[in-house]
């Protein structure tokens, strides 16, 4: 093998705070001399994060974009030219244990799983509940009948948890994609910049006739949001408005209708009853409004998409969606 077995990517934005322990458990991983390459992306970062790197981390490769492109843009620039025959993904918010890169690499090479397109860990929360049990976070990414997409297993706790290995989705924050998945379906889409991208191009493999698969032994902790704040209008608006443009542009017409209007009437209730802040109802404001004026450009994106199909097999992988949930 001439080049790296895997290449690691780990996008930052102004996470110097966060970066040693992530860096740190990649560097740690029991793969063979020369297996594992690590970049991070760092979205024009003004915290230290670069000095840092340069400091700390010189085995570390770095590709420092001009501006903050998200966690789609980012991800799509460290795979952009990928000489590797895998990828990982880990957030800056979140570890990996010692042998999760490798057991999820022999999962997607044992001979059986040649049509798996990626396999997500198991990831849990760092922050214990009030009785001390860990939680997960995610064993991958289910669709729901309300038009979203959801962590499955969510804050189950995690000695109770027993996650089927079939799931409709992989979470972004660990998991291994093959490179030959990406060739076929295509990566990342950076214009989502932040929230619903990986279950927008796990909705691509699903649809190409690739699995994904969970690996319960490869194991994550994440920090959840220390990276993102979930109760912050940014988030609002990017879950909103990607939420709507993903289902638009694979699901059901009439569940993505039925998306809107959910959407549209969470507007009206949180105005009337003033239970949120003014920046978030206008961060669900402009995120109706731009999914109005993408919509021409996202239908066009399902057609192209989608030819060759029929609207039974759409139904068909949107099913697998919901059904993959425990």
């Amino acid at each position: 093998m001439t080049g790296p077995l895997v290449r690691a990517v780990v996008v930052n934005w102004n996470g110097a705070h966060l970066l040693r322990p992530c860096l740190d458990s990649l560097l740690a991983q029991d793969l063979g001399p020369g297996e594992l390459h690590v970049l991070v992306v760092d979205n024009a970062s003004t915290d230290g994060s670069l000095a840092l790197l340069a400091e700390s981390y010189p085995t570390v490769a770095v590709r420092s974009m001009p501006t903050n492109l998200g966690f789609a843009g980012g991800v799509s620039a460290g795979l952009a030219d990928l000489d590797a025959p895998y990828a990982a993904l880990l957030n800056n918010d979140a570890t990996f244990a010692p042998d999760a890169v490798r057991l999820l690499v022999e999962h997607l090479e044992a001979p059986e799983h040649a049509r798996v397109g990626a396999a997500t860990a198991r990831i849990l929360l760092t922050e214990p509940d009030a009785s001390g049990r860990t939680l997960v976070n995610s064993t991958g990414n289910v669709l729901t009948r309300t038009g979203g997409a959801t962590d499955r297993d969510w804050e189950r706790p995690a000695e109770e948890t027993v996650a089927a290995v079939e799931v409709f989705g992989f979470c972004g924050g660990a998991a291994l994609l093959r490179a030959a998945t990406l060739t076929d379906v295509g990566s990342f889409d950076p214009t989502l910049f932040l929230y619903y991208e990986d279950t927008d191009l796990s909705w691509r493999m699903q649809a190409g006739g690739w699995s994904i698969h969970h690996v319960s032994t490869a194991v994550a902790h994440h920090e959840h949001a220390a990276s993102s704040d979930a109760s912050s209008p940014l988030f609002r608006y990017y879950n909103t408005r990607n939420s709507l443009l993903v289902y638009a542009r694979h699901a059901p017409a009439g569940v993505t209708a039925r998306s809107w209007a959910r959407q549209t009437l969470a507007l009206v209730r949180h105005t009337v009853a003033r239970t949120e802040p003014t920046a978030s109802l206008d961060a669900r404001r402009r995120a109706l409004r731009d999914f109005l004026r993408l919509l021409p450009a996202t239908l066009r994106h399902r057609r192209d998409g989608w030819a060759g199909t029929s609207r039974q097999q759409r139904r068909a992988v949107y099913r697998a969606g919901l059904t993959t949930a425990p």
